[in-house]
């Protein structure tokens, strides 16, 4: 275990945890329901999310033994059958609406066991959740292609028309009935929002009209695989053609080596609705050029062109060097998707170098860290504002819409606030504006400490600015409460009058901080007052408006200050 856990380090990934079924069902439910599940050792290995050709253990494994020098990488090879003879694929226009582009292939004489067969149906489940978008991009449809004859033909019809026996079901039911039968499934009703509201539906059918699948929801019973399966036909239709063909490449490259010629795979013609055709899966070899020296100079090592090469083909990248040593040629599979600029092939260098091999050294330029002014001024008012008796809070930055308008007899308009565009919860709609509802949901939930309770927050709020790149500005505000029987304005202008003294600003017009009455919706009328320093308006202070503390289910007066402290820097 200990030289595995080694292993996959070298290699870039993470061993997690060693563990068995038994173990986790009693973890996450008590030994009473763990009895009788499996004690066969179980590795969770944590995989970066870029590398899909070590999602299953074929990959792996392989990856692995190219690492360790045991094995060459396999070349992967299509096969194009002769004229007439191969498999084809016709794209409808129906299709364009929904799910545009499909991809197929054909595993020919393959030899399933149980392993292989559960890698294989994994393989598509993690492909569905990773690149696939959970198959809002891509969904992958695998069949027995002895079952069903070609030409296939992938369209859209409207959901009456389209009747099938689905996979591991007992009998057919037409597109809407199916969608109303997997409402309840805890697996598949997370698909259904894809397709659901469009008045067609994609299906693929073969030349006598048997359905093998309705992307992205289910596959027809009819083409389903079992250990006998010997020729698998594979296709992938989706929204983005880019990630299907990835997908198509990675399955076929992990499975094909257990064809009875390993590593070939037979191509399919996919035709479409325009009339063109085009040959998948593609298998891309491409090669790229590395300068030696770029390589050494971003890892910080200094190895020779050849030992660079060598741990470039460690890790999956054939690599030799050319030109008198000036270049280094790196041929890069079609499992290897996740490489598109040289820093991703220097990456791999490092990992096979070995990140803990690398000398650290002082950087060549020196500097010294300083803290923002802004967070420096914030740190040392906060000190303060706890010496002057008051307890800090830190709350959400994202409220719902009613905290920073309704609740304060605002209008959501004029808040200018920002909007989360898919909110998990309506606790979580926009960003907030002002500090004061955090502080007045803060005290809401603690009513039955104690009064007087005396609350600050010092953070930030973000409010819409169309002239900045991001159309958003950030202001660092100061808040502060005091809850009690009796509203306590002089408390909290005390703090205003504390806060001005340390920040060293003079009670005048003409170079430091006055207060005018104002009128605030979320305030009392004729205790508002508004606070004005270095010729600007930096916030309000006053009694809190009772039908704003009724909305956050207060029952005592409070008052309340916040200001605006980026002035003050």
């Amino acid at each position: 275990d200990e030289e595995f856990d080694e292993l996959c380090f070298e290699f870039g990934l993470e061993l997690d945890e060693i563990t068995s079924e038994k173990d986790i069902i009693s973890k996450e439910k008590g030994k009473e329901k763990a009895k009788g599940a499996s004690d066969v050792v179980l590795y969770k290995i944590d995989v970066p999310a870029n590398r899909y050709d070590l999602l299953c253990l074929e990959g792996l494994v392989r990856g692995l033994q190219v690492f360790k020098e045991r094995i060459n990488l396999p070349r992967y090879e299509k096969i194009i059958p002769a004229e007439g003879e191969g498999q084809r694929l016709i794209i409808t226009e129906q299709t364009a609406q929904i799910r545009p582009h499909a991809v197929a292939a054909v595993l020919r004489n393959i030899t399933f066991t149980k392993d292989r067969y559960d890698s294989f149906i994994d393989l598509q489940e993690k492909l569905h959740q990773n690149i696939c978008r959970r198959r809002a991009l891509v969904a992958i449809g695998t069949h027995d292609l002895d079952t069903i004859s070609g030409p296939f033909t992938f369209t859209a019809k409207a959901p009456s028309e389209i009747k099938f026996k689905p996979l591991n079901q007992s009998k057919e039911y037409t597109a809407s009935q199916i969608m109303d039968l997997y409402r309840t499934d805890s697996h598949l009703r997370h698909y259904l929002h894809l397709i659901e509201n469009k008045p067609r539906y994609p299906v693929i059918y073969d030349s006598n009209g048997v359905v093998l699948s309705m992307p992205p929801i289910i596959n027809g019973d009819h083409t389903k695989i079992s250990l006998n399966t010997r020729n698998v036909f594979i296709e992938c239709t989706g929204t983005d053609i880019t990630k299907a063909k990835i997908v198509l490449d990675i399955i076929v490259t992990m499975f094909s080596e257990y064809c009875e010629k390993p590593f070939t795979v037979e191509a399919a013609e996919v035709v479409y609705p325009n009339g063109k055709t085009h040959i998948y899966p593609e298998l891309p070899y491409r090669t790229e050029k590395v300068k030696p020296e770029y390589i050494n100079k971003k890892i910080g090592i200094s190895e020779t062109p050849s030992s660079l090469a060598k741990l470039l083909t460690r890790m999956c990248l054939k690599s030799h060097v050319t030109g008198n040593g000036n270049h280094i040629e790196i041929e890069i599979p079609p499992t290897r998707a996740d490489i598109i600029h040289a820093c991703d092939i220097v990456e791999d260098a490092a990992i096979a170098y070995g990140y803990n091999n690398i000398q650290m050294v002082i950087p060549k330029t020196y500097t010294i860290a300083n803290q923002l002014p802004l967070n420096k001024l914030a740190e040392l008012l906060r000190l303060d504002l706890a010496a002057a008796g008051f307890t800090e809070a830190l709350t959400f930055a994202l409220c719902s819409q009613e905290d920073i308008a309704d609740k304060l007899g605002m209008d959501i308009s004029a808040t200018n606030a920002v909007r989360i565009a898919n909110p998990k919860t309506a606790e979580f709609q926009v960003a907030r504006t002002t500090l004061l509802p955090g502080l007045l949901k803060t005290i809401a939930a603690n009513r039955k400490m104690p009064l007087p309770l005396k609350l600050f927050e010092i953070s930030d709020i973000v409010v819409k600015d169309p002239n900045t790149d991001v159309g958003a500005r950030n202001y660092r505000h100061l808040c502060a409460i005091y809850y009690n029987k009796s509203p306590g304005f002089e408390i909290i202008h005390g703090l205003l009058d504390r806060v001005m003294q340390l920040l060293e600003v003079p009670p005048n017009e003409e170079n430091g901080y006055t207060i005018k009455a104002a009128e605030g919706t979320a305030f009392f009328p004729g205790r508002c007052a508004e606070v004005f320093a270095k010729g600007q308006s930096i916030g309000k202070l006053g009694v809190v408006h009772p039908d704003v503390i009724t909305k956050f289910e207060l029952t005592m007066p409070c008052s309340a200050l916040e200001i605006n402290i980026e002035p003050f820097v």
